[in-house]
């Protein structure tokens, strides 16, 4: 193991070497991160999943480096250019680019200018000229006028030389690194209207004439930028001004005053417009790119993971009711195992309004099938069906709206079709909308997440680090819920720590073989269920009215032994110790401190014997859109609305209030004090009261805040001259998120227009 590295780790996450160590020492032997967080805690130090993932993707990092480092080391050797100076250059270089500076000068590369002027015979010119003595120039550059050569005068000596010397300053790794330094420093992202576009770039109005700060250019208006470039809309920069980075490069090179130090200065202009500065600007394009990058998987994360985690309503015999207008409304009724029992379409909306008829047969299914809940897909003519069930007048039945957001992406799927092969996608797709209330985490797996529509620029940003963050999350949220052996889908257990897709199926066919798994101990029988993988999965999978009642907890079998050890000391049973808190009260952990079983797995023990098996996730809680509003018609600035957060983005959150269109919360309007950030405030699936601020029924726009109707009335003065006012009026003396700079003057957006304007329907 890398020493070098684990000590590189440990400076920059604040973590010890031999927590590190013991991190990297599991993730060699496989171990997975929600296993290594839950049942190694003592070799880690109590570490959570967070700082796990963040050791394992530096690893990873430095390990790339590292190959790339021995790559390098093989080129130079292979050229007979590797010295001991260089060697240890390369092995010390704690970036790679740093490491690629290094190697620059000596990496393969096409005919350049400065090569043609080497082969002309000019590099000794452009030694001397580069040295910057006092010489004659003309005299001197006469020399190496040939005209066989294609010298045929002075100043084409004198041209080739600058070429040689731009490149040496190009392949200069301190120049390079300072250079780096004002790119991130004073490196500036600007925009402009391609010429001709204006007419199909309308979207991306607000940066026909853009700039600002790239270090302090947000996620997505960097991507905003960088969508318009690659559509052919926008010229896009990412550069200092000209005559800063010049005047620090030329004094990087210039050491004199005479003739040659001009030719010097001159090959410093060609080689940063040309050479050098091109390539700090794809640097910096890529470093910001990658920030931008990081926040909107970061973003898009913590949004599913919130979606997944979102509230069951639990083993409920549901009536699915799937929206439609024209083709009407799909039913299917489902068991309270997410069975479907039966389908039909009924037709209570427009154009076909047959309502008692459609009732009728509703209260019909709702009895023979004993329904216990209704849930309504928030599809188009969702709010009118929500209505329409609700005023059948069934008796002891819930009824709810349920977010169908990528429903339409499962009916479609490999999966819906193994599920069910003679069924259509309208059926399969009011299944989904009956197993989310059920289940969302159950069901919400089977879609790919970037389907479910939580996400801001998901499409724009890193594809291969994106699906490793998602895959993160989802098999973070399914070992942190738990999943029940006999009941779960192969594509639910496949996200199990340690279960490949493969291995799910084989549970899945071992337990329609042979009934369902009366104890975890049977799970070995399964075939391919060897001892790494038990060890990896059996903590996380349930096994309910199993004769042990660990099975059916977070327990790990590795530990029942400390359990039963506690359940005799007491002269009991276990079942007695999970039903019995006076039992549980007078358990000694310190007695049962052993040799890999310390203070932290034992409380977790003894916490899990007070609750087994209990899912973690909140409980259900109705919720209700108003009755006076269910379109955009309907809305008017000042109404206090309750809504369900749809989606939580860099500038703000999109709100649900049950009019087929979401209202924006910008990030100014979402408390009465500053928030840095949105999900500090929000989270997806919350609900909460909302104020409309501005409706726009053309544009299908709707300003919405959750600020206190105190503090709504408080008017935000613009202008960096108002910031004491606005210290003193509560807005802590900070312009609302959006302030830009255009043509050198900080100027200030309406709140909620511009990424409401330009920023929702990009990411469309």
């Amino acid at each position: 193991m890398d020493t070098k590295n684990i000590s590189i780790i440990s400076k920059e996450l604040g973590i010890s070497p031999k927590q590190i160590q013991a991190v990297a020492a599991l993730l060699a032997e496989d171990a997975t991160v929600p296993f290594i967080a839950r049942y190694r805690k003592e070799a880690t130090g109590n570490l959570d999943e967070v700082a796990i993932i963040a050791i394992r993707d530096r690893l990873e990092q430095l390990e790339e480096l590292d190959k790339r480092r021995e790559a390098i080391i093989k080129s130079l050797k292979g050229q007979e250019k590797l010295t001991p100076e260089l060697e240890q250059a390369v092995m010390t270089a704690e970036t790679l680019a740093k490491l690629e500076d290094i190697y620059l000068p000596y990496r393969p590369k096409r005919r350049t200018r400065g090569m043609i002027a080497k082969e002309k015979g000019l590099e000794p010119l452009a030694a001397v000229i580069f040295s910057q003595e006092a010489i004659d120039l003309e005299k001197t550059a006469l020399a190496f006028v040939n005209g066989e050569k294609g010298v045929a005068t002075i100043e084409d000596a004198l041209e080739g030389a600058r070429d040689i010397m731009a490149e040496w300053i190009n392949e200069n790794a301190g120049a390079r690194e300072s250079m780096r330094e004002i790119f991130k420093k004073d490196g500036c992202l600007s925009s402009t209207l391609v010429k001709g576009k204006e007419k199909d770039a309308a979207k991306y109005r607000d940066y026909f004439d853009w700039s600002e700060p790239a270090s302090q250019a947000p996620s997505h208006r960097v991507l905003a930028v960088l969508r318009g470039a690659g559509e052919g809309f926008l010229s896009d920069h990412f550069m200092p001004e000209d005559e800063i980075a010049v005047k620090i490069l030329d004094r990087f090179f210039r050491n004199g005053s005479g003739a040659s130090t001009e030719q010097v200065s001159l090959a410093v202009l060609d080689s940063y417009r040309r050479l050098m500065g091109p390539s700090m600007e794809t640097e910096l394009r890529n470093l910001c790119k990658k920030r931008a990058d990081d926040e909107a998987i970061r973003v898009f994360a913590e949004n599913i993971r919130e979606l997944l985690l979102a509230s069951p309503l639990g083993e409920k015999a549901i009536l699915a009711v799937d929206p439609g207008l024209r083709t009407g409304c799909k039913l299917a009724c489902l068991s309270r195992q997410g069975t479907l029992l039966h389908h039909e379409a009924i037709y209570p909306l427009e154009p076909h309004n047959k309502i008692e008829e459609s009732a009728g047969r509703v209260k019909e299914l709702c009895a023979k099938y004993k329904i216990e809940a209704v849930a309504v897909g928030n599809g188009t003519g969702g709010r009118e069906t929500l209505s329409f069930c609700r005023g059948i007048g069934l008796e002891n039945v819930v009824i709810t709206m349920v977010n169908e957001s990528g429903a339409s992406v499962y009916s479609a799927s490999d999966i819906a079709r193994r599920e069910f092969p003679d069924q259509d996608v309208t059926v399969r797709g009011a299944v989904s909308i009956g197993r989310r209330l059920m289940d969302p985490l159950a069901e919400l797996v089977k879609i790919d997440p970037k389907a479910i529509g939580v996400g801001q620029y998901q499409h724009d940003v890193d594809q291969k680090e994106l699906q490793k963050s998602l895959e993160d999350v989802v098999k973070s949220c399914v070992n942190a819920v738990g999943v029940e052996v006999n009941t779960a889908s192969g594509e639910l257990l496949s996200h199990v720590s340690g279960l490949s897709a493969r291995m799910a199926d084989a549970i899945v066919k071992y337990r329609t073989g042979s009934g369902p798994f009366s104890s975890r101990e049977q799970l070995r029988k399964v075939p391919g269920m060897g001892p790494k993988t038990f060890e990896q999965a059996a903590g996380f999978l349930r096994i309910r009215n199993a004769e042990n009642p660990l099975d059916a907890s977070s327990v790990h079998p590795e530990a029942y032994h400390i359990v039963e050890a506690m359940a005799k000391d007491l002269s009991c049973n276990v079942i007695d110790l999970v039903q019995k808190s006076e039992l549980r009260a007078k358990i000694d952990l310190k007695k049962y401190v052993a040799p890999g079983v310390g203070m932290p797995t034992l409380t977790d023990i003894q916490l899990e014997l007070a609750k087994p098996g209990r899912d973690p996730r909140k409980e259900f809680e109705l919720f209700n859109f108003s009755e006076s509003v269910h379109s955009i018609g309907d809305l008017a600035p000042g109404m206090r609305l309750p809504g369900v957060v749809t989606n939580v983005t860099a500038f703000g959150a999109f709100v649900d209030i049950g009019v087929h269109q979401d209202g924006l919360v910008h990030i100014s309007n979402l408390s009465d004090n500053y928030v840095p950030n949105p999900h500090a405030a929000v989270k997806v699936q919350q609900k909460v009261m909302v104020t409309v601020l501005d409706v726009d029924p053309g544009r299908k726009r709707i300003g919405l805040s959750m600020k206190s109707p105190v503090a709504e009335r408080k008017e935000y003065k613009r202008g960096p001259e108002n910031i004491g006012e606005n210290k003193r009026s509560g807005n802590k003396g900070r312009l609302p998120e959006d302030s830009i700079i255009k043509k050198g003057v900080q100027e200030k957006s309406a709140p909620a227009p511009r990424p409401f304007g330009i920023l929702k329907n990009i990411i469309k």
